[in-house]
């Protein structure tokens, strides 16, 4: 680290990984490097005015991105006599072009032809990151666009009804509307008659005046409701047990006679 210091002083690091490191930022450099690239445009003395337009166009279109142009005028025959001509293209050339280049070489005749250099007002990683945002907002503004367009608008919808009528045609809706209309019939005139005439006033003598007087209501005698008697429910009789049967004892079954001897035998002794 420090090999003239007294005493030097050195660093223990891993060689493969500062090797690794360095691959990496050169290989970053190199990926932020920009070349300037020279573009040519030519151009005749007699060019049309829808081709010179053609040529600013890709001119402009170099500059914008960056590069150098460089514009070239080719004498052919007498051509060569009259290069005042050419200087004349190349001055309109360099107005044309002058809100996105500058002139860094005036026009010199080079043999048969006659060059002039244009250099870019922004350099190359500018215009790359004008591009790259101009490209990001031409991206949103054409997802805006998609969104609003699939959008609904619901504010001129017509409203819904579940009637099944708004399925039929519109002729039979119109025909079932006329038939529905009530028909006014004229109603008849009536003659006004001539007023009766009216009879004279007669004043009316007066009604006797009538005092009410408000009788006192007569108080309503009270009725005591006797008590009804409660009678005791007898408890009802509970039947007589009667004793189940018992069952008949079976009769001894009788036994079998013992066999007498048989005849011709001896009687045994008896014990």
């Amino acid at each position: 680290m420090a090999p003239n210091a007294k005493p030097p002083v050195a660093k223990l690091m891993d060689f493969g990984k500062y090797k690794y490191e360095a691959a990496v930022k050169a290989r970053e450099s190199r990926k932020n490097q920009t070349n300037t690239v020279l573009k040519e445009v030519r151009f005749r003395l007699k060019i049309d005015t829808h081709d010179y337009e053609t040529k600013v166009g890709h001119a402009k279109r170099f500059l914008g991105a960056g590069d150098k142009v460089k514009a070239m005028i080719q004498f052919r025959g007498r051509e060569q006599q009259r290069p005042e001509m050419g200087v004349r293209l190349l001055e309109r050339f360099a107005n044309d072009v002058a809100e996105v280049g500058a002139v860094e070489s005036s026009p010199r005749v080079d043999g048969r032809n006659m060059v002039m250099v244009v250099g870019p007002l922004k350099n190359k990683a500018e215009a790359k990151a004008e591009a790259r945002r101009q490209k990001q907002r031409d991206e949103a503004k054409a997802e805006n666009e998609r969104k609003a367009k699939d959008k609904v608008d619901t504010s001129s919808a017509e409203p819904v009804t579940q009637s099944i009528g708004d399925a039929f045609p519109a002729e039979l809706r119109e025909r079932a509307g006329q038939a529905e209309e009530p028909v006014q019939q004229p109603e008849p005139e009536v003659q006004e008659s001539a007023p009766a005439p009216e009879a004279p006033e007669t004043a009316q003598p007066a009604a006797p005046e009538v005092v009410e007087v408000a009788e006192a209501p007569a108080p309503e005698p009270e009725v005591v409701e006797a008590p009804e008697p409660e009678v005791a429910e007898a408890p009802a009789p509970k039947a007589a047990e009667t004793p189940a049967p018992k069952a008949a004892p079976k009769p001894p079954a009788p036994k079998a006679p013992r066999p007498g001897p048989k005849p011709g035998a001896k009687p045994g002794p008896q014990a």
